[in-house]
This record gives structure tokens, sequence and C-alpha cells, in this order.
């Protein structure tokens, strides 16, 4: 039977801090986690990828902010890049893994995510890996003559020596994208980071380094993270996520990606949490150096984006919700 985790079982946060956009995403992730869920009793690490010969010139995190990270209660972890760095920095989430304490239960944020609500009383069975169902039929892409996705995601499973079926959700139609397994990458977890962690990388250098005829013509930029790991997580014996983890993309957590979509779709729990946690001196002196932060937040352009939409009835894709905002001249990534 598997072990299920009380409400009250700690487990380990990984994010990801590096120079530029994550750092300053890191510090909202940590101080909405400290808003939120003040009495989350595991460790929350935050992964820093160090200087060397993948990368072009040094992706570690300014020290003021490392030091506003640690005043927060987070823990900052070198790792060594050794497989993907600056040519696929969404790599950093696999090599990643190894920043963590082995057999210790674990949950990997994206850094643009933020906390809303008491992880501490979330009960997840880590046995059973799963990750984000807040994603788009991204992967893989239609084409003229490509085989289908029955066709695709099967070439996988077999590569990997991963039995295929049980992996489909038979209530979608045949070549309908949602009755093959695909996650965002967003967020995912499971019992082990090195046993994940390792799968992951395995998964991920192998379908990048040879893929399958099926999968010839289709990208892997910036796809192969969310390529692999349905792979792994069905391999590792979880699926899709239960009905006791629907506060994840819900009233738990808000995985906001950038900021122009965070002020025209998300909550208004979402909204004014952000603008509490940038509201402190002591942290906006560091934020206001992030143009989007600065303007979205600082200068009331992010309550012009709100303004814009109607929350109850927005648009289905996401590109529908770009466009507007561009042509409105508020756009920033």
């Amino acid at each position: 039977m598997a072990r299920k985790a009380k409400a009250d079982q700690p487990f380990n946060i990984l994010i990801i801090g590096q120079s530029g956009r994550l750092q300053y995403e890191a510090l909202l992730f940590v101080l909405s986690l400290r808003a939120s869920s003040p009495d989350f009793a595991g460790q929350v690490i935050v992964a820093e990828p160090q200087p060397g010969p993948l990368w072009q010139g040094d992706p570690r995190m300014r020290p003021d902010i490392a030091e506003q990270l640690i005043g927060n209660g987070a823990e900052i972890v070198p790792f060594e890049s050794k497989h993907f760095g600056q040519a696929y920095p969404y790599g950093n989430k696999i090599e990643g893994l190894a920043a963590l304490p082995e057999g210790v239960p674990f949950i990997f944020f994206d850094t643009d995510t933020l906390i809303l609500g008491d992880l501490s009383k979330a009960k997840i069975d880590f046995d059973r890996p799963t990750a984000s169902m807040r994603r788009e039929g991204t992967w893989p892409v239609e084409e003229l003559y490509w085989p289908g996705y029955t066709a695709i995601w099967k070439s996988l499973y077999d590569k990997f020596g991963l039995e295929f079926a049980s992996s489909l959700d038979l209530t979608q139609p045949d070549e309908y994208w949602e009755r093959y397994l695909y996650f965002n990458a967003g967020w995912f977890l499971g019992a082990d980071p090195a046993a994940f962690g390792k799968r992951f990388t395995e998964y991920a250098c192998a379908i990048r380094a040879e893929p399958t005829q099926e999968m010839l013509i289709q990208p892997l930029a910036p796809w192969l993270d969310q390529v692999a790991l349905p792979l792994v997580i069905h391999g590792l014996g979880g699926g899709r996520p239960g009905p006791e983890l629907a506060g994840f993309d819900g009233d738990l957590t808000c995985h906001y990606r950038m900021f122009p979509l965070l002020y025209a779709r998300e909550s208004q729990a979402a909204v004014d949490l952000l603008e509490q946690i940038t509201a402190p001196n002591k942290v906006k002196k560091l934020l206001k150096d992030y143009a989007p932060i600065k303007r979205m937040v600082y200068h009331g352009q992010g309550a012009k984006v709100r303004a814009m939409f109607d929350q109850s009835n927005l648009p289905r894709l996401e590109k529908q919700l770009r466009n507007k905002i561009k042509a409105a001249g508020f756009w920033m990534r």
C-alpha cells in the first residue's frame, strides 16, 4: 500500500535561482511561501548553477538577492551543469534535483510561481509521482507528414521499455492530445529526488541524442523537459494528479509565468498577494531593478492590464491574451 503523506509530514521544496529573471522570481516565491505557509517545516532549497564550460558568463545570483533569500529561510545549494547549461536552461530543473537530500519527498516549482495557501496541510502521496496539468497541447506538433500522437508517444515509451497503454486517458478520443500523458513541468513531485533526477537526466539526454524515428521532425526546444517528464513519472509508478491535489494550480499555488499574464488571468488573491509581498522597502529596492516588476507592480501597469479582461470569461488560448496585451503596449517578458 502506498505511503500517504500526512498533513504534518515534512517535504522539501526545490526552485532554481540564477542571474537575470529567475533570481527576482525566486525571491517572490520564497516571500509568498513565508506569507502563505508560515508553518512549512521542510527545507526550501534554491539550486544555483555554477560557472563552467556550459555557461557563457556567471549564472549565479546577485549577492544581495541571495542574502534576502537566506534571510527568509531558504538554503542556496550550488550544482554543476553537466548536460544542459546555456544551450538548454530548462535543464536546470533536471540537474538541480541533485541539490536535494536523497530519500526525502520533494516538490519542484518553477520560480514564476506564487504560494497562495498553506502547503503544510496538503495531503500528498509522494510514492505516486505527478505533475501539473495546467498545460496546452504544445507537443507533439501536428505536421503534414507526421505519424500521429499515438505513434510518437508509443515510440518513446518503447524506447525506454515502458508499458504504454495504461498511460492513456481512455475518456479522451484517439489522436486527441489530452488522451496522452502530458504535463506542464511548472511543478512536479516524487518520493526521492535522486531516483527522479537520475531517470529524468537519462531520458532527456537520450531523447535529445537519439530521437525516435517517429519524432524526427518534432521540435525539442523548449519542450524537451515536458517530453521526458511523463515518461519519468509513468516509469516511477505515477500518473495524473488526483482530486486531492486540486489546490495546486488553484487555491494553493499559482504558476503565473509572466507578470502581464498574472494580472490578466489569475485570481484576485494572487494579485493581492503579489502586491503585499512586494511592498516592504527592503525588497522593493531589489525588485525595482527588474523592469516587469517595476512597471507592472510599482508603476501600476498591471492594474491597467487587469482592467482589460473579464477574469470570469477569459479567452480560451494564452496566445489570445498575449496578443491583446501586446496591442495595448503592456507586454513584458
